[in-house]
């Protein structure tokens, strides 16, 4: 949706401006008749959590700092490692494969 705003002219943001003036008045008294009961047009606000939950969460996240300083086993799995000769051969395989390279006058793969 574009802004036409800097587009219109005087007559028509005066009209906007009475229309948007009757909205709100037939809101209001909407409201009225209705008691209170429902305002529409009103965007709820989020409830704030109480002290105590702020407190419960800030001890399970230090509980949860604790386990992973302590070392605990679920923290990750254990590095691999790779054996001698499979290293042998993958170095092997990266030798040809230069060799073959700088044959052919390159100096990059």
């Amino acid at each position: 949706m574009t802004n036409t705003l800097p587009y219109l002219t005087v007559d028509q943001l005066k009209r906007a401006v009475s229309i948007r003036e009757k909205i709100e008045s037939l809101q209001e008294e909407m409201y009225r008749i209705l008691g209170g009961a429902i305002m529409p047009f009103v965007i709820p606000t989020k409830g704030k959590m109480s002290l105590a939950g702020r407190r419960a969460v800030a001890a399970a996240q230090k509980a949860r700092w604790a386990k992973l300083k302590a070392g605990a086993t679920d923290a990750g799995k254990p590095r691999r490692k790779m054996s001698p000769a499979a290293r042998a051969k993958i170095a092997a395989a990266a030798r040809a494969r230069w060799k073959k390279a700088k044959a052919a006058g390159k100096n990059r793969l």
